[in-house]
């Protein structure tokens, strides 16, 4: 994530010069202050219809074939660095990244109402949709990304998208099987304690447990924050709802690509074949030695599958 990083180390560097101002540093600060770094992505603020700002950020060709990428639980748009930074996609394709209600920059409040029900997460998708101009995007879900993408079908149908792409992705609750070890970290008693100290070191647990293919360490240090900018009242709001699409998937008449980590710790691969099966003609791609984030483990095959896919959208 080399050009973010970029924009943090301008910004500290800006603070610096102002303490150095405020304790009686050389004047010649005030007279040249640092240039805002230039930023890679155009950002958007989405209202959603109950009241929430939704942080959205825009890459790539605005004239492309739009790809829509939905983060996972206690992720953030930062996720998809691996795609929203690639030359080639950017060359060809109109991508939106956005913070899930709850996480990265997005509105955080408390209260169920604004995360139990299903209809204010398929709003939420279908308002960023909207108010960025979007037309017929191939949306992509990664991980707790399928359970939303789950809620926007049953809402809203699959009339307004060109294609779909499930990323180790949940797309039923009914088999506890389907699910991996990771989600131990995620109770009471680990990611969600009211303990501090107990929280970060589960979150730091369920991160690695991401990933059979282990990011750098600067990149880690990274997915920890952002994983860490979702409070507690929200980790535990996401928790427990529920999840029946089965007829919406036997529906889907749009192109559809299930991307599977083999070793995926959190999502089993089941779950893929399970969406695979029940879609018509869905494409099955399973990722071998690779874990949970098979869009940054194997980002160059993963990018070259989203690319066939976002060219076979439907358009019309």
């Amino acid at each position: 994530m080399p050009d973010r990083r970029r924009v943090i180390a301008a910004g500290l560097a800006g603070l610096a010069g102002a303490a150095m101002l405020k304790g009686g540093g050389h004047p010649a600060f005030a007279q040249a202050p640092a240039a805002a770094p230039a930023l890679p992505y155009r950002r958007h603020t989405i209202r959603t219809p109950d009241g929430l700002d939704i942080a959205a950020y825009e890459y790539g060709n605005p004239q492309g074939q739009a790809i829509l990428l939905i983060h996972g639980y206690q992720q953030a748009a930062l996720s998809w660095d691996r795609q929203t930074r690639d030359p080639e996609l950017a060359r060809d394709f109109r991508m939106v990244a956005y913070d899930l209600r709850g996480h990265g920059m997005s509105s955080k409040p408390e209260g169920d109402q604004y995360y139990k029900p299903g209809q204010v997460w398929a709003d939420e998708v279908k308002a960023v949709i909207e108010q960025t101009g979007l037309v017929k995007p191939v949306l992509v879900g990664w991980s707790y990304g399928g359970r939303v993408m789950g809620d926007y079908l049953n809402a809203h149908g699959h009339a307004a998208l060109g294609a779909m792409n499930w990323v180790g992705a949940t797309s039923s609750v009914a088999d506890p099987k389907r699910f991996g070890r990771a989600g131990r970290f995620n109770t009471p008693a680990a990611g969600l304690s009211a303990d501090p100290a107990t929280a970060i070191r589960a979150t730091i647990a369920f991160v690695r447990e991401c990933f059979e293919l282990q990011p750098s360490a600067s990149d880690f240090e990274t997915m920890v924050a952002f994983n860490m900018m979702v409070p507690r009242h929200v980790r535990m709001a996401l928790q427990g709802r529920p999840l029946d699409i089965d007829a919406r998937l036997r529906a889907l008449d749009i192109p559809v690509l299930v991307t599977h980590g083999e070793l995926d710790k959190a999502v089993d691969v089941s779950m893929a074949r399970f969406t695979a099966g029940i879609v018509p003609n869905a494409k099955l791609s399973v990722y071998a030695g690779i874990g949970h984030a098979p869009f940054w483990e194997d980002a160059p095959r993963f990018n070259r599958e989203l690319a066939e896919l976002a060219r076979s959208a439907r358009r019309g």
